[in-house]
């Protein structure tokens, strides 16, 4: 019997181990920071990957859990669904008479700085529990990655060694992205009494809008602290 359990545990490391290659998004090409890295995994891994992101899309969609004020990686959702309500909301503003203003924040590296603990919180939160959030303790721990960079004009690929993800989610995994909108879905939460937040993945957008200026000042404030302390307690750094 711990013959199998060892070859269990042998089994299922190696399914957790993943090749990152960077993928340039725009910008100068030899800044580090224009480039998105993507995680090449196991074809193995990658159908016990599918089989859980059914479960747990069912899961969330059937309980709304996912706040409507988030677009990314959701069925009949999309940028241009995003782009429409935040213009909508701002020109619905001026034709009122209103003032209207938004606060856009970028997340540094925002896959990359899931925290495994608070993730694991959340999914406990919204239902995710007994023999469930074990498999997604053991498949979000001691999971193991290296760097691969093409170098140009050669035939040879610089190579790092293999180290201990602590934290994060793969990107280009099935599941990455599905357990980061679980991760992020009560941002919205905590602001949207007093504004309209509009959320694609990392990317959010809130619109404030009110007749009185100084009321108006006021509750942009309001959101803006807000915000700052939500990413704060959730282990992200706004991008200044």
């Amino acid at each position: 019997m711990g013959c199998v359990a060892h070859l269990a545990i042998i089994t299922t490391d190696h399914l957790k181990i993943a090749v990152v290659k960077p993928l340039h998004k725009k910008g100068d090409k030899f800044n580090i920071s224009n480039y998105r890295p993507i995680s090449l995994l196991l074809t193995t891994s990658k159908i016990f990957e599918k089989a859980m992101y059914s479960r747990l899309n069912q899961h969330l969609y059937s309980n709304n859990i996912l706040v409507p004020e988030q677009y990314a990686f959701r069925k009949a959702m999309s940028t241009e669904d995003a782009t429409f309500r935040l213009t909508d909301n701002v020109l619905k503003s001026l034709n009122q008479k209103l003032h209207v203003g938004g606060i856009f924040c970028d997340i540094s590296k925002a896959f990359d700085c899931v925290n495994h603990e608070i993730l694991l919180t959340k999914l406990h939160f919204y239902g995710i529990q007994e023999i469930t959030i074990d498999w997604f303790k053991l498949y979000l721990t001691n999971r193991q990655q290296k760097g691969e960079i093409k170098l140009p004009n050669s035939t040879h690929n610089l190579v790092s060694d293999w180290g201990i993800l602590k934290h994060g989610v793969p990107q280009g995994s099935i599941l990455g992205s599905l357990l980061f909108l679980v991760y992020i879905s009560d941002c919205s939460l905590r602001i949207n009494s007093l504004a309209e937040p509009i959320l694609f993945a990392d990317d959010t957008s809130v619109i404030i809008s009110n007749r009185n200026f100084i009321e108006f000042s006021t509750t942009a404030n309001l959101v803006l602290a807000g915000m700052i302390e939500w990413f704060s307690a959730n282990k992200f750094v706004l991008n200044p």
